[in-house]
């Protein structure tokens, strides 16, 4: 039971990436932190994000954004750096969140958002024409990635605070949902 309702509100927050919302305001970092939290297994903290990440993705970029491509769409480029952001930040949960409390969670949700920018920022300037391969160029994308952290850091905050706020709530109410890790 403990590992459904884990695994659903991963899913139910990847899915939430389809609802309209502002650029950059996602789920990434918080399913990440909430997998590395919650599952005692290491390897569904890693595996279950990663589905529901990938699932989503799947969605957004054959549905949402099908016109932009003239093929359906599995990974797209730069895919390698975003999963590796968010594995990043999985194993940083796995480091902060031994404990769940508030303050870890605001250090781990601050430090999922940096991550995912210096990485997915990295990833666009090594992986597209957009920008010259040199020390300038990564400094003139992540200036043009700056207008974008915000709603990374609001996503994170927010998303991080519904999904552990709504698992220890249900943690409350139903004893089942509770062990020691």
């Amino acid at each position: 039971m403990r590992y459904g309702l884990i695994s659903l509100l991963i899913l139910v927050a990847a899915f939430s990436r389809l609802i309209p919302h502002p650029f950059n305001f996602a789920p990434v970092g918080a399913m990440a932190l909430f997998g590395a939290a919650y599952f005692s297994k290491r390897y569904l903290a890693f595996l279950i994000p990663i589905i529901g990440m990938w699932l989503s993705d799947l969605a957004l970029n054959n549905l949402v954004y099908g016109q932009y491509f003239d093929h359906f769409v599995w990974f797209y480029q730069g895919f390698a750096f975003t999963y590796g952001a968010f594995i990043l930040i999985g194993l940083l949960g796995m480091i902060l969140l031994n404990k769940v409390k508030p303050q870890n969670l605001l250090l781990a949700s601050l430090l999922a958002s940096v991550i995912f920018f210096l990485v997915s920022n990295f990833g666009v300037w090594a992986s597209t024409p957009l920008y010259t391969k040199d020390f300038t160029g990564l400094l003139t994308c992540y200036t043009a990635g700056l207008p974008f952290i915000k709603n990374t850091i609001l996503g994170d905050l927010i998303y991080t605070t519904v999904l552990f706020g709504a698992f220890e709530f249900a943690q409350s109410k139903i004893s089942a949902l509770r062990f020691a890790r």
